[in-house]
C-alpha cells in the first residue's frame, strides 16, 4: 500500500515518536513493506514513520540511487526500529539535503560525519553500529523525523525566514509533486 507523505506544518512531523513495542511486531513486515514501495513511488532515499503520519520509531533506507556518487552506499537498504544514535563524532560538514515532507527545497546542513546507532531488526534483535560519510548523513536525516525535528530545524534563522514563504505554500499544498501527499489539519 501506498500511503500518502504528510508535508511541513502537520504536526506529526515536530512530534518525537514513540517506540514499538515486541507484541507489535506481526504488523511490522507490511508496514516496512508499505514504507519502502511509498518511498520507491516518491523517489526517495529514505522515509521515516511520521512521513506517512505514524508517530512510531521506524525508519526505512535504501541509498543505492546515490551509490554512483557514493560507492559506500551500494546495496545500503536498510530498516531501524527504535533507533537511538548513541554516538556522534567527526568534524561536521555540511552538504545538500531534501525531504519528501518539503519538497522543491534544498538547503546545506551540517552534520557529524561519524555516528553510532542502536536499534532492532523486525525480529526485535538489537544492533549496534557505527555508520560514516553519507550513510551517517542519511540515517541522520531519516533519525531526525522519528525525533521531531525536520532538516530546516538545522538553518541559520535568517536562512530559515528566507524559506518561510516556500514551507507556507508546502503546507497549504501549493506544491507539485508526482507523489499522493497529506496536508496539515
Amino acid at each position: 500500500m501506498i500511503y500518502p507523505i504528510v508535508v511541513y506544518g502537520h504536526r506529526v512531523l515536530k512530534k518525537e515518536a514513540v517506540d514499538f513495542l515486541p507484541e507489535e511486531k506481526d504488523e511490522l513486515k507490511q508496514l516496512i513493506d508499505d514504507m519502502f514501495e511509498t518511498m520507491y513511488n516518491a523517489d526517495g532515499i529514505g522515509l521515516a514513520g511520521p512521513q506517512i503520519g505514524l508517530s512510531k520509531r521506524i525508519f526505512v533506507i535504501d541509498a543505492t540511487p546515490l551509490a554512483e556518487d557514493f560507492p559506500e552506499l551500494t546495496n545500503f537498504k536498510k530498516v531501524f526500529i527504535n533507533a537511538r544514535i548513541i554516538e556522534r563524532d567527526g568534524e561536521p560538514v555540511s552538504d545538500q539535503e531534501g525531504c519528501l515532507s518539503i519538497p522543491g527545497i534544498s538547503e546545506d546542513v551540517e552534520r557529524p560525519t561519524k555516528i553510532k546507532i542502536r536499534y532492532v531488526d523486525v525480529d526485535f534483535n538489537e544492533y549496534e553500529e557505527v555508520y560514516e560519510g553519507w550513510a551517517a548523513r542519511v540515517i541522520q536525516h531519516e533519525y531526525d523525523h522519528i525525533q521531531g525535528i525536520l532538516f530546516v530545524d538545522h538553518l541559520p534563522p535568517l536562512k530559515k525566514r528566507l524559506l518561510k514563504r516556500k514551507l507556507t505554500a508546502i503546507s497549504k499544498g501549493k506544491i507539485n509533486v508526482n507523489y499522493r501527499i497529506k496536508l496539515p489539519k
